[in-house]
């Protein structure tokens, strides 16, 4: 395949997400800027790549490293057999949310799982960071995806992929939409980006700013395994003023409308 290296980085989606994604809150030199800096845009170059050896589907997670996300994996899969463990991951971390402080004074991004999951959470970055190092300690191939909605500021997002049934299938893990194609069987962040109708239809109606098609405009994948934890850096960090400017503005509504407010698309 051709190189991927020019598909690489922070600097895929134009200058504008480029500058937003380098005052990402999460601190300098930890986990999310690193994964971040690493994710591959898909497109026609590299969508044979992503979709055969960019991951790899064998896990070297070994058991006992991680006891707290083993336990709760353990309940997930013993008090509802009837059930899938993806469903049962993505429906405990879109809840990570109810934990999550309101105030912005109070809010911590990054750390540890462990420490997520204690915390709670509302950024999707954490969120999918947690759901990726729960499906891979229940043994199912997991790694992080980047939404970007091209045509509005400020309007990015993290999902995940999973692998089952011999397939990638985009998960949500903070709505906590499961996406399928029309048999109900897996359907992957190209099939959604192909075939935009597959969006909307697995949110059921109740479409969020993320349920809907012009969040799906673009896209990369990065890899998180767990099994590698102890190469990165967990900080926990407050929301910076470049974010919390944009948070607030948010919650008064976006008065004259959504645009950049920091100069990223002079």
């Amino acid at each position: 395949m051709k190189s991927i290296d020019k598909y690489k980085g922070i600097n895929q989606f134009g200058l504008a997400y480029k500058i937003m994604f380098e005052n990402d809150s999460h601190a300098p030199g930890s986990v999310d800027r690193v994964l971040m800096e690493n994710m591959v845009r898909l497109n026609s170059d590299t969508v044979d790549y992503l979709y055969s050896d960019y991951t790899s589907l064998k896990s070297n997670y070994v058991k006992g490293t991680k006891p707290i996300l083993e336990q709760l994996v353990g309940k997930m899969i013993d008090e509802k057999p009837n059930e899938s463990i993806i469903e049962r991951i993505a429906l405990f971390t879109s809840q990570l949310q109810d934990k999550c402080p309101g105030d912005l004074d109070l809010l911590m991004v990054g750390g540890i799982e462990e420490e997520l999951i204690q915390h709670g959470t509302d950024w999707c970055t954490d969120i999918a960071r947690v759901a990726c190092a729960l499906f891979q300690v229940a043994g199912v191939p997991a790694r992080l995806v980047y939404l970007v909605n091209l045509d509005l500021p400020y309007s990015g997002h993290v999902i995940n992929e999973v692998f089952r049934e011999n397939k990638w299938g985009a998960v949500d893990t903070t709505t906590n939409v499961i996406y399928l194609n029309a048999d109900n069987k897996p359907a992957s962040l190209k099939e959604l980006m192909d075939n935009p109708s597959l969006i909307t239809h697995n949110s059921n109606g109740e479409l969020t700013p993320y349920t809907n098609i012009p969040q799906f405009k673009a896209a990369a994948i990065t890899n998180y395994y767990i099994w590698d934890w102890q190469k990165y850096v967990y900080a926990r960090s407050k929301v910076n003023d470049y974010y919390r400017s944009i948070l607030e503005m948010s919650e008064k509504g976006w008065p004259d409308g959504l645009r950049w407010i920091h100069g990223e698309s002079d």
